[in-house]
């Protein structure tokens, strides 16, 4: 049970990513202080929605130069801070080396933040965004849990370096942080689960994020002859950024919190769209049919391998949100709103 202390610096790793910038601005709404870690403090177009957020608001940014690989880059950033967030971890899914572009610096970035917290005697809590892919590979995995729905109990043991890397990655960055947590005794450790993220973001022409590229063929006629029932979970990126605001002051927050909304399917994410832009834009209407995806899925994408469409194509995707709810108090927004508001960043953005 740790209260921490509004009036000193909070550090976020990553602090330009998608979820980070939502959390940013919960923090200086609160008139804290935010230790900003990002890879190139001078690079001012990436850094600029930041600065820009704190100037409308009464906190203050400062930014610090970090590298997820290089174990000593976060001393000054970390430095009197009470609450560290670590959120700076790779979503993509397209690599040539997953040992390399997503293992190494989920599990090594990890590492080295939590070392770095071991030596800086002010650090209580950590709060670590982690993922439903630490719990899960595929919606087949749903079916083989306790009364066939997801909990905090629960654990990925079906990805692997070649099959599904990114959530192989996930999980041992976040198994490697209760391992750290565990032999020490000066800071608590929280996790936050999301499923997949959308909503608008704070920084669109350089999200980096998986989210955006999917949201992109929902609508720009890539699925416009059906999108599949693949099986998934979705959360509003705001209530994500929520999520870790509430895991880091609620001083009850403790263990893992699966922070997903809805359990729903990307035909159904995309059909949300259809009464607001469904005649301006070529939005899928019916699913496409899993034998079909058997053919052309491997040859649009490749992490849409057979195995992975057998595993997640009109099979049901159930995860139970009720602890982040009785805890940590989050109201999920409506898919409805999260969609239109996602596509609304699209078109001001110009990207579709």
């Amino acid at each position: 049970m740790k209260q921490i202390d509004k009036s000193k610096p909070v550090l976020v790793t990553g602090a330009t990513g998608y979820i980070a910038g939502w959390l940013v601005k919960s923090l200086l709404d609160e008139g804290i202080t935010v230790h900003a870690a990002v890879r190139n403090p001078d690079d001012t177009q990436k850094n600029a929605h930041l600065v820009e957020l704190a100037k409308n608001s009464k906190g203050e940014i400062k930014f610090f130069k970090t590298d997820l690989l290089d174990a000593n880059s976060y001393k000054e950033a970390m430095t009197n801070c009470e609450l560290v967030y670590h959120t700076a971890s790779p979503f993509t899914l397209d690599v040539k080396d997953p040992q390399k572009d997503l293992i190494e610096p989920a599990v090594i970035g990890t590492e080295n933040v939590l070392k770095q917290a071991n030596k800086i005697e002010t650090v209580k809590r950590i709060v670590v965004t982690s993922s439903c892919a630490a719990i899960y590979t595929d919606a087949t995995d749903c079916s083989m849990a306790p009364n066939g729905v997801l909990t905090e109990e629960i654990w990925n043991t079906t990805s692997s370096l070649e099959y599904q890397p990114y959530s192989y990655s996930k999980t041992l960055a976040e198994k490697k942080a209760w391992e750290m947590n565990k032999e020490q005794n000066l800071w608590d450790l929280v996790t936050i689960n999301p499923s997949l993220v959308l909503g608008p973001a704070l920084n669109a022409n350089s999200v980096t994020s998986e989210s955006y590229n999917l949201l992109k063929q929902l609508v720009d006629g890539t699925m416009k002859i059906g999108a599949p029932k693949m099986g998934i979970g979705m959360v509003d990126v705001r209530d994500v950024a929520e999520a870790h605001f509430q895991a880091g002051f609620n001083p009850n927050a403790n263990g893992r919190y699966i922070t997903s909304a809805h359990n729903t399917n990307f035909l159904e994410i995309a059909q949300s769209l259809l009464p607001k832009y469904g005649d301006k834009y070529p939005i899928p209407k019916k699913a496409l049919p899993k034998w079909l995806l058997m053919i052309v899925g491997p040859m649009i994408n490749k992490a849409m391998t057979r195995r992975y469409i057998k595993n997640n194509v009109n099979i049901e995707f159930k995860a139970d949100n009720s602890k982040i709810k009785n805890e940590l108090g989050i109201a999920f927004k409506p898919m409805q709103e999260t969609m239109e508001d996602s596509m609304q960043t699209l078109i001001d953005n110009g990207i579709v």
